[in-house]
């Protein structure tokens, strides 16, 4: 199984960039679409777009309606779940009136869980006692298959940023970890937001975070071949040695 993951793609329409983080939105799909072999999904891990606006959002469906695989699409803390919701509600996975745009994605070796970490009090990720529940209940709803979960903010501490904690409190990440590991069938967590590639444990769980598809956002230094490009990462599961990643430079073979 191989998945790919693209985050923070940041679409707005009133900023002095706005046409760049179209174009690197649309140079990404595009360069998926061109591998072989191709994918079996696209995740998008969030920050979808910059302002949470419906017109935002119909540009954004926009550039994912050219994908030749399926896409699902989470919520990060720019996000706004109502209108994301409306905008890709006829894909069919999210469920309508949901408190959280959290859901499992079934039909492979590998089951994948989007967890919704969006506080609403700010830019940190948030994890409460509904959101544990939700969140248990989507694991043991298959107690064989191992389990990769997708989260906007990471959680476990990037130190390679200027702020390692990217939770709203400790004991949110702490809480996060525990119901992460109680199953012991989660093998995997991918994350985005902090704009800058890193990768981590969550308590004993491999972590990973891509950086942004929009460029002029992007933290941090990058090599010369990487600077104008935009970036997302390929997942490979095998049944034996788990995921293995690669990270994606647009426009390079």
């Amino acid at each position: 199984m191989i998945i790919a993951q693209i985050s923070d793609t940041h679409i707005a329409l009133d900023t002095a960039d706005a046409d760049q983080r179209i174009k690197d939105f649309e140079r990404t799909i595009a360069d998926i679409n061109a591998l072989d072999p191709l994918p079996d999904v696209i995740v998008h891990t969030g920050d979808v777009v910059h302002n949470g606006r419906a017109d935002e959002y119909a540009v954004a469906a926009a550039v994912l309606s050219q994908a030749r695989v399926p896409v699902y699409v989470m919520v990060g803390n720019k996000d706004n779940r109502s209108n994301l919701r409306d905008a890709f509600s006829g894909k069919g996975y999210l469920e309508p009136g949901a408190k959280f745009i959290a859901y499992a994605i079934e039909g492979f070796p590998v089951r994948l869980i989007a967890l919704d970490t969006l506080d609403l009090q700010s830019n940190k990720g948030g994890f409460c006692t509904d959101r544990a529940k939700n969140l248990s209940d989507l694991v043991d709803a298959d107690t064989e298959k191992p389990i990769a979960v997708f989260s906007h903010h990471p959680p476990f501490e990037v130190r390679v940023g200027p702020e390692p904690m990217n939770f709203h409190s400790h004991c949110d990440m702490s809480h996060l970890t525990q119901t992460l590991q109680a199953s012991g069938r989660v093998i995997a967590v991918f994350s985005g937001h902090v704009h800058r590639p890193d990768f981590g444990y969550v308590g004993t769980i491999p972590a990973t975070v891509v950086p942004p598809v929009a460029t002029p956002l992007r933290w941090g230094t990058y090599p010369d071949c990487m600077a104008i490009r935009p970036i997302y990462s390929l997942h490979q599961y095998d049944p034996v040695w788990g995921f293995s990643t690669t990270t994606q430079i647009v426009g390079v073979a």
